[in-house]
């Protein structure tokens, strides 16, 4: 059960995720440390100041991945570290180790060192993601059922050019060597791609999916998506603090829907939308049609997803509210 004593540290709090998982730890009385780039930009912070409790219980706090040590002010006297700070973008400008990977992995052994010298932290929970489980070497088929086992293989994803899957990867791969090292209790939160409602101002990268998606564009050129629910996921976090057996990884995704199903539901807000249904090249790494193991996420009393429709009709209420579309 939630500890109104407890302190809690969440990084990159001004994320998509992040945003949430604060916003849940304050509703269930924690303190929470919450370390952003630039405590002074209101345009990134605002939002996490203007949250119930937040004016009690809400610090925060500067810090910067590849910065060493700019975590222990954040982190000291912590019982529990979130680390969801890493940066999220599909195409590089340049280079992406610099860009993507530096920040990914270093930036979580940075966090992770900053935990073994803090001897209040007892836990750290890790955002990773799906794309360091789901693109193993062979494709997966509609009777494959995917769990915590499966990962990424490093070299796929380099070879294929998949930047963004790459930095996850080595991060939580990272993250896994190190903890078992240095005897950290670390938990590892696996989400597929993130929609429902932002709390933010500005447009994330997994809520741009929905906004090609309104604009009758097709981002991911496949007929089937899954999505998983931003509330979902954060209370998945802050339920990997409060259950004491947790262990290990945990997925969390949503099922299967087609192109069409999206379409029903979003023909509601745009009557006239037609999404492109262009399935010539279709690639390996987008047939989603594998099916996914959801029973150790159920464990931590994640049981009831949000359904998909619901996700996409708050997704886009809350676009039209922050007057992103």
């Amino acid at each position: 059960m939630a500890d109104g004593g407890k302190v809690v540290c969440v990084t990159g709090a001004s994320g998509y995720i992040a945003s949430w998982i604060v916003k849940l730890l304050l509703l269930r009385g924690y303190t929470v440390n919450a370390t952003v780039r630039d405590p002074n930009d209101r345009k990134k912070t605002d939002h996490l100041l203007a949250l119930d409790g937040a004016k009690e219980r809400l610090k925060l706090f500067k810090a910067d991945l590849l910065e060493e040590g700019s975590f222990e002010h954040a982190i000291d006297g912590c019982d529990t570290v979130f680390h969801t700070a890493s940066p999220v973008m599909i195409t590089v400008n340049t280079d992406p180790q610099v860009e993507l990977i530096d920040p990914a992995a270093k930036g979580t052994i940075n966090v992770l060192r900053t935990c073994t010298k803090v001897s209040s932290v007892k836990r750290v929970i890790l955002t990773s993601s799906m794309a360091t489980v789901l693109a193993p070497e062979t494709k997966l088929g509609p009777n494959d059922v995917v769990d915590e086992t499966f990962f990424t293989d490093p070299s796929f994803a380099e070879g294929k050019k998949q930047w963004y899957i790459l930095s996850k990867t080595l991060a939580e791969d990272a993250a896994w060597r190190f903890a078992k090292a240095n005897q950290i209790d670390l938990i590892v939160l696996n989400p597929g791609l993130v929609i429902g409602p932002i709390l933010h101002p500005t447009l994330n990268f997994s809520v741009a999916v929905i906004v090609e998606l309104m604009k009758g564009k097709n981002p991911f050129n496949t007929r089937h998506h899954r999505f998983v629910d931003v509330r979902d996921v954060a209370l998945a976090h802050v339920k990997a603090l409060e259950t004491s057996s947790a262990n290990g990884r945990y997925i969390i995704d949503g099922p299967v829907v087609t192109i069409k199903d999206i379409e029903k539901v979003l023909r509601e807000f745009f009557p006239d939308l037609c999404i492109a249904d262009r399935n010539e090249d279709i690639t390996e790494m987008n047939s989603v049609t594998y099916k996914v193991c959801l029973e150790k996420v159920k464990s931590l009393g994640i049981t009831d997803l949000t359904p998909t429709e619901t996700s996409l009709r708050d997704t886009v209420l809350s676009l039209k509210e922050k007057c992103l579309v």
